[in-house]
């Protein structure tokens, strides 16, 4: 493979962190840019958005508060689906089109650790041909931002990176001292990641064989889908997961509190929440258009749908933070009903953009219920003011000293 892995021993160790993701700017030649780089400090989402998109959220446009700034949102699928790919392998294929094109020099983005297929670790690619060992997904923490001075330092001067919220949103701030002359970023959206030891318990409850696992992706019909290397595919309805038998702890506090679930600095967003059933594109820009305009008709677009009311499941997911974070159990539901509300759920529960609605309204609803608990004195400097717009039809409004700045 062209391409450099980051190596443990290569990297300077993490810098200790209140709140932190490890975007990889703590282990960086300055790691005391964290303190004007990190979304879990004082976001100025606003600012960046202005920087980046050239402006905020539109009020006029309902889903810019829910999605931020964008240009087009799109239901897409290549019409050629990349092998091995967790959907179609759209992300991946417009990184190849930036090699093949010569539009970058590298690719920023994560692979596999060879001794463990679910933990990711970042890598510069500088050929087209060595991104399909990127597909997939990863779960746990890697320092991407850690190999922006390599990249540099290699002398690549356009760069292409692929990042999930608190690694792209620590990008945009630091981008005008980093000295590229051209970058494309592609976001992926994220709600919660954990340890990938972690993940390996949750795995554990799934299978009787969870080393032959190859494959794991939640989907917007309720569902979770397992592929295994023998070729066999399970799904599990959501109402079905062992979530009660994960520790407290499972998901830290960052991931409990984010506010950019669907990565609002990037140029291009490619997640699947809106796609019911396929991908879901949120082109921000100019730039994000360029990047979509790369896959020619190699993709096929629609426009994306949305049914089904978000309230009553916010709601009731609201009322189970709550008691989770004051330490009470979840109202559980009998098992007799699980079927029957599994079955419903996929036709008559949020779909499409309303699904994706919903999850943004949940982890704006999550945000402020943990952060009263465990942090309050930051609810001023992290809750930016459109994510108080998002709970405020729920009964959740800043109290004097919980009021973000203007």
């Amino acid at each position: 493979m062209s391409a450099t892995p980051a190596a443990d021993s290569v990297l300077r160790p993490a810098a200790a962190r209140e709140l932190c993701t490890d975007c990889g700017i703590s282990r960086s030649s300055d790691p005391g840019r964290c303190g004007r780089a990190c979304q879990f400090i004082k976001p100025d989402y606003p600012a960046l958005e202005t920087r980046v998109h050239g402006r905020t959220r539109n009020a006029l446009r309902p889903d810019e508060t829910f999605f931020g700034p964008h240009q087009q949102m799109h239901r897409a699928a290549l019409a050629k689906p990349k092998p091995g790919a967790q959907w179609t392998g759209i992300t991946t294929r417009i990184a190849e089109r930036l090699l093949e094109t010569s539009a970058v020099d590298a690719v920023l983005t994560m692979t596999a650790d060879p001794t463990d297929r679910w933990r990711p670790v970042p890598v510069l690619v500088t050929r087209a041909e060595d991104l399909a060992a990127c597909r997939g997904m990863r779960m746990g923490y890697a320092p991407l931002l850690a190999l922006l001075e390599p990249a540099r330092a290699a002398g690549h001067k356009r760069l292409a990176v692929i990042g999930i919220p608190c690694q792209i949103y620590a990008l945009r701030a630091l981008e005008a001292e980093l000295g590229f002359d051209r970058l494309y970023v592609i976001g992926t959206p994220c709600s919660d990641n954990t340890t990938t030891e972690n993940f390996h318990t949750f795995l554990d409850l799934l299978s009787d064989q969870p080393d032959t696992i190859s494959y794991l992706e939640f989907r917007a019909d309720y569902h979770v889908e397992l592929r295994f290397d023998d070729g066999r595919h399970k799904t599990i309805p959501f109402l079905q997961l062992p979530i009660s038998k994960l520790p407290r702890d499972f998901f830290p506090l960052t991931c409990r509190t984010c506010v950019d679930y669907t990565n609002t600095l990037a140029d291009i967003t490619v997640g699947y929440m809106g796609g019911e059933g396929e991908q879901w594109l949120i082109v921000r820009n100019a730039r994000g258009a360029e990047l979509l305009a790369l896959l020619g008709d190699e993709v096929r677009l629609s426009a994306p749908g949305s049914a089904g009311k978000r309230a009553g499941p916010v709601k009731g997911f609201l009322a189970n933070t709550e008691r989770a974070a004051g330490g009470l159990p979840l109202r559980r539901m009998p098992d007799w009903l699980k079927p029957i509300v599994g079955w419903l759920m996929p036709r008559v529960g949020p779909r499409g953009l309303e699904f994706a609605r919903a999850r943004v309204e949940m982890k704006a609803v999550e945000t402020v219920i943990h952060l009263r608990r465990e942090m309050p004195r930051r609810l001023k400097s992290m809750v930016p003011a459109h994510v108080w717009k998002l709970v405020e039809a729920y009964g959740l409004k800043p109290s004097e000293d919980e009021i973000p700045p203007r």
